[in-house]
Order: C-alpha cells, then structure tokens, then sequence
C-alpha cells in the first residue's frame, strides 16, 4: 500500500489517537477512542467514534446501534494524554 504525504500525516495522526480515553471538560470519563469519521472530500475529521464508558450514563444515552457515540470533531478543546470534549456542544 502506498501512502502519499498528506495521507501518511493524516494516518499518523489517527493512529496517536487511537485508544485515547475520551474526557468532558468536566471532567466526566465519556469513553475511548475508536475511530474517526472523515470527509472524503474535504479531507477533514467530522466526528470522533467513541467506545462509552458503562458508567457514562449521559453517553450510554446516545449510543447508536453498533454501541458507538459520535461525538462532533468541533466539540474537542485539547488533546494531549487525552481527548478533551466540550460537553454542552453534543448534549442533548
């Protein structure tokens, strides 16, 4: 498989992503990172694919059939050793 520049930074980056833990900017354990929604054509990250935390109550709420929760890519604040989500910007 061949990996043109824009595609192998857009790879790396996913893969330092994967299996963050997925926090609310107050502090609430949302969940894990699974995956990343991409816009094919723009190339930007759209939503964020989330593993709940069982104990999330307010994720458990929005889970979708395979068990996921899309979070918009807008709602992040920070990444660092984790993912950092505005909780009001997805609530429902």
């Amino acid at each position: 498989m061949h990996l043109s520049g824009g595609n192998v930074s857009k790879y790396l980056i996913a893969r330092q992503l994967s299996s963050k833990r997925v926090i609310t900017n107050e502090g609430e354990d949302f969940g894990r990172l699974i995956d990343l929604n991409i816009s094919e054509t723009t190339g930007k990250i759209e939503n964020l694919i989330v593993e709940p935390n069982p104990d999330n109550t307010h994720a458990d709420k929005m889970r979708k059939e395979d068990g996921m929760v899309l979070v918009p890519y807008e709602s992040v604040l920070a990444v660092s050793d984790y993912i950092i989500v505005e909780k009001r910007s997805f609530s429902s």
